[in-house]
């Protein structure tokens, strides 16, 4: 049964890795660094200090700083307990695929995946009642996480269990958060229900 997720995984990560081309590989290293996404960390920065004010989005910028943290960090020990090679380290792959980048490191779960996504779904609770199509969000982990592959740096379960992990971590974080805000803002319990009345936290300090 592992043995045959584990050979589907390979054959998988060939043929999305097969997509790639060397014109390209640029776009792709450019879109795996995290910091070429600021502008896009800035834009839900802001949405967070508009809808729901700056008492709140500092408690929220906190919570995500926690989040990531703790995500990285325990992704490290899923890596250190399984490790697996990366692709690109993999001799088993050596003429398979296209290794723009290799590392020495372990790649089984991908930080990238799991940081995205837990903060992409905690993101996507605190802001789904005020923004629409919040959905949109999950574009950058998918993008994000498919830049791995494409560099063979992560097999797609990799990413499949980033982004479970993911997803885990950022609802554990959403539970402290809930307690957090009202032990903190005891007289603004609802103020997740603002944006059904048309009006933000931000409206009203």
């Amino acid at each position: 049964m592992i043995d045959t997720l584990l050979e589907l995984d390979r054959d998988l990560l060939v043929f999305l890795n097969s997509l790639g081309s060397a014109p390209f590989d640029g776009l792709w290293l450019f879109i795996t660094k995290q910091i070429n996404w600021i502008p896009v960390f800035l834009v839900f920065g802001y949405l967070v200090f508009k809808h729901l004010g700056w008492k709140h989005a500092l408690l929220i910028l906190f919570m995500i700083g926690l989040l990531i943290a703790l995500t990285d960090q325990t992704t490290n020990l899923f890596k250190n307990y399984f490790e697996r090679l990366r692709p690109g380290s993999d001799p088993d792959l050596v003429g398979h695929i296209r290794a723009v980048i290799t590392r020495t490191s372990y790649s089984f779960i991908s930080g990238h995946a799991s940081n995205s996504m837990a903060s992409a779904f905690f993101l996507f609770m605190v802001l789904r009642p005020h923004v629409r199509h919040m959905g949109f969000i999950f574009l950058w982990p998918l993008i994000f996480a498919y830049s791995r592959i494409y560099l063979g740096l992560h097999y797609p379960l990799d990413i499949l269990c980033g982004y479970l992990w993911g997803i885990l971590m950022a609802l554990l974080m959403w539970q402290i958060y809930q307690r957090s805000k009202n032990q903190l803002f005891p007289d603004e319990p609802e103020f997740l229900d603002d944006a059904a009345q048309g009006e933000t936290v931000a409206d009203r300090e």
